[in-house]
């Protein structure tokens, strides 16, 4: 079984080319956010379980974004 389906989803993280669009850095993004750059990191990897709504809500004003551009589901 594909490592995205063991614990039920297949949500994927968009962060990396969010952040390269905007020619922003993953401890730029953390720093804005206040988060932990390890827990963006996580996010990021698509190794993360959950997100705080409160998180969510940050990154996309940050980042200009609505939360389906951070995430989206793999049809597979």
């Amino acid at each position: 079984m594909p490592p995205e389906q063991e614990d039920g989803h297949a949500v994927v993280c968009h962060l990396d080319e969010l952040l390269a669009a905007r020619g922003m850095t993953l401890t730029e993004l953390a720093d804005r956010v206040g988060v932990t750059v390890v827990n963006l990191s996580v996010l990021k990897n698509n190794r993360a379980r959950a997100i705080r709504f409160s998180t969510l809500t940050r990154l996309c004003q940050e980042l200009g974004c609505q939360p389906g551009d951070v995430f989206s589901v793999r049809a597979d």
